[in-house]
Formats: C-alpha cells, structure tokens, sequence
C-alpha cells in the first residue's frame, strides 16, 4: 500500500508543478522525493507500532492457550523479525517507487531529456506501476489482476484529473 501512496504522491508532485507552470526538474525531484522519504519513516513507525501491538497480542493470546512464557522461544524471536520486517518494507516502498518514477527527472537535470518530456515519462511510468501494482493484488487475491490493475489506474487518472481540475488556471463548467 505505501508503494501505491508513493506513486500517486509523486505523479501528483508532478501533475501539479507541471501545471502550475514550473519548469525545473530539480524541484520535482526534491519535494517529491523528500515526501515519500517523510512518507517512508511514517510507514515505518506505523507498521512497526501497528505490527508490534498485534503479534504481542497473538504471542499473548497463545501463551494463555499453552500456559507457559514464550519468552526467548523461536515464536517470540519470528514475531519480532516479522515486526521489523514489516516495517521496512513500509519504509522502502514510497521511496523507491518514487524513485524510479522522478527517473527521467534525474535525466532531465542531467539534461539528457527535455523537461517536457521528463513529465510524460514519468507519468507514463507512475500509470505502469499503478497497474502492475493493482495486477500484483489482483494476483494475490486469486482475482481478475487485470481488474485490479484498471482500478488502480484509474485511481492515478482520477488523482491527476483533480489536481488539473482544482488548480486555479482550469476552467470548470466552461
């Protein structure tokens, strides 16, 4: 889910700097990606603080069941591995997402691509994620990916369609 956020956070960094104007890649690159880095450390906390309170809660559940301590057992051990586990895949996913979707930003500065171009890329990359991403749950919800991968798409449509819509420059109702 962090990855998800941090694709729609970053195209919208994206479609709102481009429409208000801005033309400096440099800008992109750092507001977006110094959010999903914010974004990442709250992914982090919360799964770290969300995951430790439930598996305490199970490890506590069956060590009522069984009636012993299960303090230094295999169980107690996995339980904390999966909690920081957790937490860093909650952690990495909007940064790395939003990495490779401000890519052509980082061409750009290198001035290998145009700026223009940088944005169509990178929107065309923030809709490719959004769907493999929808395919990927889709997959492992034994459902149509496909579906899944449309909705999530058209999540990112949706995102981009609303901050064009809301900016002060759009004419709304003719």
């Amino acid at each position: 889910m962090n990855a998800f956020d941090g694709a729609l956070t970053m195209m919208g960094f994206v479609v709102g700097t481009y429409i208000s104007g801005l033309r400096d890649p440099r800008v992109v690159l750092t507001t977006g990606i110094s959010a999903s880095f914010a974004m990442g450390v709250s992914g982090f906390v919360g799964a770290l603080l969300t995951e430790k309170a439930e598996r305490e809660r199970k490890v506590r559940e069956l060590e009522r069941a069984m009636l012993k301590s299960l303090d230094g057992t295999i169980i107690a051990t996995a339980s904390k591995v999966a909690i920081l586990l957790a937490a860093i895949v909650d952690a990495v996913a909007p940064a790395l997402t939003a990495l490779i979707i401000s890519s052509p930003f980082i061409l750009s500065c290198m001035e290998f691509i145009d700026y223009d171009i940088a944005v169509l890329a990178s929107l065309a990359i923030s809709m490719l994620l959004l769907y493999a991403l929808g395919s990927y749950l889709g997959k492992i919800s034994g459902g149509r990916s496909w579906v899944y991968g449309v909705i999530m798409l058209m999540a990112g449509v949706a995102v981009a369609l609303l901050i064009t819509l809301s900016s002060p420059g759009a004419v709304i109702g003719g």
